[in-house]
């Protein structure tokens, strides 16, 4: 009787655990997400999570929905940033294009329109000076300002870091989202766009722990 009785409470005391370790499982690396190797450093000293994307991007364009309300959400101990992909020269326009709002502190006016009018209302944009335009007329700013602004030293600087970062992330399509400078998470790991933030948050969790904060 005794012995049966131990083995029901170590039963008992192991579910808890087992339970847990379930739980940590419900998303596998090399499946539902992958390793940065090396893991890259975060200028951050919360869990920075990273869309890498592009205007050109039509894919980037329907997950800019669920990035958005992410973000409304989105755990305390993380935080939110993006990087645009540099792959070709006419990727590497659009790069310039969301430096420069965000230099120029429009983004907030221009950041979804700039996708609309892309993939939306199909406006051809052939030049920095067609992009320049179109962000004065919707912004309320000098076109001259935005070309200054896309060509500048500082923008250079972030185009070159997307150019290197990118590939060390170890990403071939957009978009991609990098956690914490460990993880990388796609729409085709998560089984869609729509699921890629209940990794993401999963993974938060995950590093938070790891640097002994709470995810919040």
């Amino acid at each position: 009787m005794l012995r049966y009785l131990f083995a029901l409470l170590a039963t008992l005391c192991l579910a808890p655990s087992a339970f847990a370790q379930n739980m940590v499982e419900k998303f596998q690396l090399g499946t539902h997400y992958f390793a940065i190797e090396p893991a890259q450093s975060t200028p951050s000293d919360k869990v920075e999570v990273t869309e890498v994307f592009s205007y050109a991007c039509i894919h980037c364009a329907h997950f800019q929905v669920v990035v958005d309300g992410w973000r409304k959400r989105m755990p305390a101990a993380a935080s939110l940033s993006y990087m645009p992909a540099a792959w070709n020269p006419g990727w590497e326009l659009m790069a310039r294009a969301f430096y420069a709002a965000e230099a120029l502190g429009i983004l907030d006016k221009t950041h979804q329109a700039f996708y609309d009018a892309l993939h939306v209302e199909h406006k051809p944009f052939a030049s920095l000076d067609d992009i320049a335009q179109w962000h004065a007329a919707k912004a309320g700013i000098k076109a001259d300002d935005f070309v200054a602004a896309a060509t500048s030293s500082a923008v250079n600087i972030k185009v070159n870091r997307s150019k290197q970062m990118v590939p060390r992330y170890g990403i071939d399509g957009t978009p991609s989202v990098v956690v914490g400078g460990k993880y990388r998470v796609t729409g085709s790991s998560a089984g869609g766009l729509e699921q890629v933030f209940e990794i993401v948050d999963f993974l938060v969790t995950k590093e938070a722990a790891a640097r002994g904060t709470k995810a919040g």
